[in-house]
């Protein structure tokens, strides 16, 4: 999964009422607020704000007692790529399809992205799907290896911050759950 470690600057605004404790703690709990379980086009999915180096000098903003500093910080992040192959555990299945957690992140799998069969049934009472033909059955808590499809940032309906949406698929060489895999494996020469 392609991580990545992005140093990254902002403002943090220090309230009266924390001017006696230490500045960088302060200022990471801001940060971690601000940054860490968001999506960001730019960023990709902030797993963790890891360190900031506060600037001790500060600004006092007219009619505001609180003073702003300058951090300078690093940014644990998850960047879905369009085309990566992923390992991940099923997390809910529905009639349309599956939610594969895949690190810090979900992907959804559409049913007939699911395997290599024309009909798939979807077993509610077990919440999962299985093959006409094959008898294949993959459901919650199923470990699958999927290509990403699609990766797409869409605003929220409470506000400005966004949701990394996630497509993938199963079909394909090399892919599906794992169980599969070994089977097939165990099969060749």
């Amino acid at each position: 999964m392609p991580f990545r470690l992005i140093e990254a600057e902002d403002y943090v605004r220090i309230n009266p009422s924390e001017f006696g404790k230490p500045l960088e703690d302060v200022a990471l709990a801001q940060l971690r607020a601000r940054y860490e379980g968001k999506s960001f086009r730019d960023l990709g999915f902030v797993v963790a704000v890891l360190g900031a180096k506060v600037a001790r000098e500060g600004v006092i903003l007219f009619g505001d007692g609180a003073t702003y500093h300058r951090a300078v910080f690093d940014l644990l992040t998850y960047v879905p790529l369009d085309g990566e192959v992923v390992y991940g555990i099923v997390e809910s299945a529905r009639e349309v399809g599956v939610m594969v957690r895949i690190g810090p992140v979900l992907g959804f799998i559409n049913k007939i992205h699911l395997m290599e069969e024309p009909n798939i049934l979807f077993d509610a009472s077990t919440k999962s799907f299985i093959g006409e033909r094959s008898k294949r059955k993959v459901g919650v808590g199923d470990m699958v290896r999927a290509r990403i499809t699609g990766v797409s940032y869409v605003a929220q309906k409470e506000g400005l911050d966004l949701a990394v949406r996630i497509t993938m698929t199963m079909r394909g060489p090399g892919l599906g759950k794992l169980e599969w895999l070994k089977e097939k494996k165990g099969k060749k020469p």
